[in-house]
């Protein structure tokens, strides 16, 4: 269930996408994909690492519900805290960045369908192992409005429309949502003090820290070459296409890790770890070869005759969809479980900072281009895996040395 909804979001895009790229063409497509990047800074801000904080405090109290509902309402509360602070910067952009303020309608509405989605409760349910009912409900929301892209979006003039009917997905859901919270879990919203609510955000702030700095090789390479190239550049739409469809793809491995981060802390079961990766990682390296010989083919089955140049970029970050399972579950499902959870927080900010530095050169020396960028995200990605595979070894050889 957790798989089904976390990759269903990735999907009803991805489905959208060769419609879009079609109706839309490379040059709108590319300014709706970089006012979407910028809205994953949102997402981050939003969540704020709860996600991973208030699933293990939930987790730990299922039993509790007056506890469960005093976790619900002082994460609401920081949200709510969160979108208003992050609005305040959204409009200040719109007013002082020309590359904003031509695009204000945009930015406004994917602003507001990241706050939406956000107020979704899906650490309630994941702490209560109950992914069910929330599944349901948001791939039926999401997929109906998904197909009033199809319906609705006829012309270039109509890119808005794509976050609109993500606005009203997200809407839809957190309604039907919450009327389940309410009387399936017996979790309501309760009074909590405001030291409660800060207790709250103080301890997600280290999951934040990890989450918003992995996001610098991410959503920051769209942000960074749509400043570069001129405004309504194609080359800008020819990297998110191949981007878009690297995040897909990405985003498949995702729900197998945040299925395994509750299981492993409570049970440490290594041997399932290399069970999951001796059986997917052989399926993943046969379709990283399949999708490098027909690159070509492939951008212009799934994004259109325009996007054929988006191949060479797609080859570029085949090594990152490689590394990203084994990155993933060398995170936090297995650091945590070893009381080494800082070091999954710790490779990423470094990783953060190594793409920072690559980005710098490549400004400085004038060698910013698409496939640059994705060599660059290639080495950050390779390093953190290093990072973290350096580390279990290193604290493996300590716990070994002190058993004996």
């Amino acid at each position: 269930m957790l798989y089904i909804l976390t990759f269903s979001t990735y999907l009803f895009g991805f489905i959208a996408i060769p419609y879009e790229t079609r109706i839309l063409g490379a040059d709108v497509f590319g300014i709706v994909s970089f006012a979407q990047a910028f809205a994953v800074y949102i997402q981050l801000v939003l969540d704020f690492g709860f996600i991973l904080s208030a699933t293990e405090d939930i987790a730990k109290h299922r039993e509790d519900k007056h506890k469960q509902s005093q976790i619900l309402t002082a994460v609401l509360w920081c949200k709510l805290i969160l979108g208003v602070a992050s609005f305040v910067v959204v409009s200040a952009l719109c007013i002082f960045l020309d590359r904003f303020n031509a695009n204000v309608l945009l930015f406004q509405l994917f602003f507001f369908a990241t706050f939406f989605n956000s107020l979704l409760p899906d650490f309630l349910y994941r702490g209560n192992e109950k992914m069910s009912a929330i599944t349901y409900r948001t791939v039926a929301v999401k997929a109906f409005f998904t197909v009033c892209i199809f319906i609705f979006l006829k012309d270039k003039s109509q890119g808005f429309l794509v976050p609109l009917f993500n606005c009203f997905g997200a809407i839809g859901s957190c309604i039907w949502t919450y009327i389940d919270v309410y009387k399936k879990l017996g979790v309501k919203f309760v009074r909590v003090s405001g030291a409660y609510v800060w207790h709250t955000m103080k301890r997600s702030a280290g999951f934040f820290v990890s989450r918003i700095a992995s996001t610098v090789y991410g959503a920051a390479n769209t942000l960074v070459l749509g400043f570069w190239f001129p405004e309504g550049s194609v080359l800008l739409g020819h990297y998110t296409g191949a981007e878009k469809l690297v995040t897909t793809a990405k985003s498949a491995f995702s729900p197998i890790a945040d299925s395994l981060y509750p299981y492993m802390v409570k049970n440490k079961n290594y041997g399932l770890v290399k069970k999951i990766m001796m059986l997917i990682m052989p399926v993943v390296f046969i379709g990283c070869v399949v999708v490098w010989i027909f690159a070509e083919p492939f951008c212009v089955l799934i994004l259109g005759e325009e996007f054929s140049q988006s191949a060479d970029i797609l080859r570029v970050f085949i090594p990152v969809i490689f590394v990203t399972l084994p990155n993933f579950i060398m995170g936090f499902p297995v650091l945590s479980p070893m009381g080494l959870a800082k070091y999954a927080n710790i490779s990423v900010v470094a990783g953060a900072v190594l793409h920072a530095v690559q980005l710098l050169i490549l400004f400085i020396s004038g060698n910013m281009s698409a496939v640059s960028v994705g060599v660059c995200t290639c080495i950050t990605e390779l390093f953190i895996l290093l990072f973290r595979i350096s580390v279990v070894i290193v604290h493996k050889k300590k716990i070994n040395k002190n058993e004996v």
